[in-house]
């Protein structure tokens, strides 16, 4: 990460961001291939598909998955807020977007279908966790090895995405916009900067391992907004349809209900990461 932060600006991220989609399938196929044959096997545990916990839990439950799940498939938000520049960018971020969720779904479905058929409610947050049970590897360790290199090299190719924003502000504050990119004014700063940015990031995620709570009020507090409550304010806002009007009052009813959603997701991701803090330590080998 602290190699691939150095990248000096987005459009410099086209070619890892074509690696990343490939290693995505990859991964995806083998957690999604691993899952079906342990489910298969006789070293697969016993499938239990009931609720765990009582009625308050599963409903905070809910509200901490619909979080998580809107983190999941906000992805997209980058290329769905792009697509709505004017033409001719339009319709080529159209396809980009159409492209975004086809293998979103695609690999996000197969490996949430077949992980859960094969593990039930004992289905890690981590699937990739479900295939080594008690120290002991359920598939070939080569395999598991292979999968997690996929997800490690994915993840950091999708990390170096999510930098940008961060790099940005970066650059404008230690940059100089008057010397050349790759001049030593510019890359000094930028390699210290980035390298700080990394190395701080690292440490916390190491510190708190909350992967799934951290997704969830990622999800509460950042996607849902963004991709239910302000586009529908903003249809408003921009186009003025009339208070009388079906689709005014349509953009209000999701904007109310997905601002409640989002509300008592905080809190449910909230409530997770504090119970779930009871088993934890700082960097806790989980």
């Amino acid at each position: 990460m602290l190699i691939l932060a150095q990248i000096p600006s987005f459009h410099s991220l086209r070619h890892i961001n074509l690696v990343s989609l490939v290693l995505c399938l990859l991964y995806s196929a083998c957690a999604a291939g691993g899952s079906i044959y342990i489910g298969k096997s006789s070293k697969g545990p016993e499938k239990n598909y009931s609720l765990k916990g009582d009625t308050e839990n599963r409903l905070f439950g809910v509200f901490n998955a619909l979080s998580i799940i809107a983190t999941t498939y906000g992805n997209g938000i980058i290329p769905e807020i792009q697509a709505t520049l004017a033409p001719p960018v339009k319709g080529k971020m159209f396809k980009a977007l159409s492209v975004c969720y086809t293998i979103v779904c695609v690999t996000f479905f197969s490996v949430a279908i077949s992980g859960y058929w094969a593990f039930g409610n004992e289905s890690e947050g981590l699937i990739l966790s479900n295939f080594v049970d008690n120290g002991k590897p359920l598939l070939p360790k080569w395999f598991i090895y292979m999968t997690n290199v996929f997800t490690i090299l994915q993840l950091s190719a999708v990390g170096v995405v999510y930098l940008q924003p961060t790099n940005e502000v970066l650059e404008q504050t230690f940059g100089d916009a008057k010397s050349p990119e790759f001049s030593s004014r510019n890359v000094i700063p930028r390699v210290i900067s980035r390298s700080i940015a990394v190395t701080i990031s690292t440490i916390i995620a190491a510190m708190l391992p909350f992967f799934g709570d951290i997704n969830s009020l990622i999800g509460a507090f950042g996607f849902m907004p963004l991709d239910f409550v302000l586009p529908v304010i903003f249809f408003n806002l921009t186009f003025k349809p009339s208070k009388k009007s079906p689709i005014f009052w349509l953009n209000v009813t999701i904007a109310v209900v997905f601002s409640t959603l989002g509300a008592i997701a905080a809190i449910a991701a909230v409530r997770q990461i504090a119970l779930d803090a009871k088993n934890y330590k700082l960097f806790a080998n989980v």
